[in-house]
């Protein structure tokens, strides 16, 4: 596991530089686009050696999915890569759209298998057509089982346990762990992990984390009703900053912390709004992700061999070191 972590390292080291080269912006949401290759020093449109189909579970207005897409246009621009973005958060619809991928005989797929059962048959097929699969951010546990290549993302369960101990050290006693996508299994083997860490009392509410006033509205709620609380858990950057309103409105002494960074989530903890936040890297996912396709097209080459996860995370950015990651935050990388 160290292995893969000095070379997830590595690669971070030089991924600045690429996304500078590639010149690339992102955004989010369910329509399908495409990102060529661009040849760099002339500055115009190249023929793409392959193409890469990129399907997520990503739902609408997301903002952690720009940072994966930036990772990906970035490897896509380094390596003349035609690079195909799609995403539903329906498990039914994001299965539709990697058989869509499969139709248009691209020559690579990487998905999330935010729920795997519905991954399954579509991933065989990909295989059964001679395509490649990779894995990313969703999935950790069954990637081997659904015949991909490769995963590159953070162990949650791992990241949810050293979570609990962290607030273990700060003194918390009564957790509540915010799960905005009931089923998925990435969000519950954080909180599962939460629960193992923690020693206190950890329990989830589920929220549609689609639905932003509903989110606050459902928590606001919560902590009223149960003064106990006073650790509020977000599994991501976008419920995290709602969360704190909910706070204010609870009229709560709860404190917040989360998984998943964004621009207004580093903001935050500067400013002591949030407590600190496991970045597991997204736009080094996504990155990683398309670049193991085109290395296993080019060369034969499968990162970790194919037997064991290319670790991005856990990684904690507090207070103390939140200066030093907002730099990448600025410029849309972290």
């Amino acid at each position: 596991m160290r292995r893969h972590h000095r070379s997830a390292a590595l690669t971070t080291a030089v991924l600045v530089g690429a996304l500078l080269a590639a010149g690339c912006s992102s955004g989010s949401g369910g329509k399908q686009s495409e990102t060529g290759g661009t040849d760099a020093a002339a500055g115009k449109a190249t023929t793409p050696r392959m193409t890469v189909a990129m399907v997520t579970h990503a739902a609408p207005g997301d903002t952690f999915w720009d940072l994966i897409r930036k990772g990906a246009q970035a490897a896509a621009a380094k390596d003349n890569i035609k690079l195909v973005y799609s995403s539903d958060p329906v498990a039914g619809n994001q299965a539709n759209l990697v058989q869509n991928a499969i139709d248009q005989k691209v020559d690579g797929i990487a998905l999330t298998a935010a729920k795997p059962d519905a991954m399954k048959a579509v991933v065989a097929k990909a295989k059964a057509a001679g395509i490649p699969v990779v894995g990313f951010n969703s999935g950790l546990d069954n990637w081997k089982e659904l015949g991909m290549l490769e995963y590159f993302g953070q162990d949650e369960n791992i990241a949810g346990q050293a979570f609990g101990e962290r607030l273990n050290q700060q003194g918390a006693k009564h957790a509540v762990c915010v799960i905005q996508e009931q089923g998925q299994v990435a969000l519950e083997a954080r909180c599962a992990g939460l629960k193992k860490g923690f020693k206190g009392t950890t329990e989830n509410l589920y929220v549609n984390g689609t639905d932003m006033p509903s989110v606050k509205s459902t928590l606001t709620a919560k902590l009223q009703k149960e003064s106990s609380i006073d650790q509020v858990v977000t599994l991501g950057a976008p419920i995290a900053m709602t969360a704190v309103q909910s706070v204010k409105d609870a009229g709560s002494k709860a404190k917040i912390a989360t998984f998943d960074l964004n621009k207004d989530l580093v903001g935050a903890i500067q400013s002591g709004d949030i407590q600190f936040a496991v970045d597991q890297q997204p736009y080094l996912q996504g990155y990683l992700a398309v670049d193991a396709l085109w290395l296993y097209k080019t060369n034969g080459n499968v990162s970790g061999g194919g037997t064991a996860p290319v670790l991005t995370g856990p990684a904690f950015v507090t207070k103390d070191n939140v200066d030093s990651v907002a730099e990448f935050a600025k410029k849309g990388t972290r």
